[in-house]
């Protein structure tokens, strides 16, 4: 109700016909899109990250205390998606992965998504800090900052490192969820950070190896556009081999069983191999199949990286 009410003029509701179909306006339509602003595929992720983070922690919470707050993460993470293609819709417009975004083609006006992403923020905060703890609903205000004004405004336009340090947004997400139960942040929830932090270089990299033309027609310093392709494969190389240890970690701080270890050595290898195949490849045409291979098992490593995490603490107890 409230959004409705901030939209009201713009939106410029006509009178309800006997069909419910809204002249001039498609009620459902644009809901549709406003969805499409929040980037579901990447509030999906940080809701499973952050419910991973919730479930293994050592206290535990009640389910409604849990559904509450995860649903508070998602809107958070939908306002930060909204916030973000507000910024960059004149980067998404250029641009064949994202130019079909709401705002490029003109479902939802650049002012409405403004008010939408502003509005989702303040009331997934607030609704975090009312439903779990303070800690959380700090944590949760820090991804929506750091992603929005660090990442999206200050350094994604400036520099090729700014997947790395914007990654830190995207790793917050588990260490959120720990925060709900605890109300605290512990090495267990940092090395879940990790883990995100240092497989996002990689993931994102090779997405902007095979999509390298639309980064330069957007004139976004992604690394193959400042550093060149060779390089950008040997960075994708590196931070491949860089998860290797940091994926053990769980096993030696006790929260990943001996199988959890045996499975995700396994999966980090053929992640390794993918890279390696990659760094070794001269032709472009065959990199960028590769890469685009990397890029989709990277986000099934990922995934499944966390399920295991959850499968032993779920054994566990």
């Amino acid at each position: 109700m409230l959004l409705c009410y901030i939209f009201k003029k713009e939106i410029n509701l006509s009178n309800i016909k006997s069909n419910y179909k809204v002249n001039q306006f498609d009620m459902l339509f644009y809901i549709k899109s406003l969805f499409q602003l929040m980037k579901p595929r990447v509030m999906s992720l940080v809701l499973f990250t952050s419910m991973v983070g919730l479930l293994i922690a050592p206290e535990k919470v009640s389910f409604a205390v849990s559904i509450m707050s995860l649903f508070a993460v998602a809107l958070g993470a939908g306002a930060a998606g909204a916030l973000n293609m507000w910024y960059e819709s004149d980067l998404d417009a250029l641009m064949t992965r994202t130019c079909l975004r709401p705002i490029p083609t003109g479902k939802v006006q650049k002012s409405q998504a403004l008010w939408f992403g502003t509005i989702l923020s303040l009331i997934s905060i607030s609704l975090l800090y009312v439903t779990a703890n303070l800690v959380s609903s700090i944590l949760l205000a820090t991804t929506i900052g750091f992603y929005f004004f660090i990442y999206t405004i200050w350094l994604k336009r400036r520099t090729s490192q700014n997947i790395v340090i914007g990654g830190a947004a995207g790793a917050l997400p588990p260490v959120i969820g720990w925060a709900i139960a605890t109300n605290s942040i512990s090495i267990e929830s940092i090395i879940l950070f990790l883990i995100i932090f240092i497989w996002t270089p990689s993931h994102f990299w090779a997405l902007s190896l095979y999509k390298s033309s639309d980064y330069k027609k957007a004139k976004i310093p992604m690394l193959p556009i400042t550093a060149g392709i060779k390089k950008t494969k040997l960075n994708i190389l590196i931070y491949s081999l860089l998860m290797a240890p940091i994926v053990a970690l769980p096993y030696f701080f006790n929260f990943g069983s001996l199988i959890y270890l045996t499975l995700s050595s396994l999966m980090t290898f053929y992640y390794v191999y993918l890279c390696a195949l990659l760094f070794k490849e001269k032709n472009n045409k065959t990199s960028n199949i590769i890469a685009r291979k990397i890029f989709v098992y990277s986000i099934f490593y990922l995934f499944f990286i966390f399920v295991l995490i959850l499968a032993d603490s779920v054994i566990k107890y």
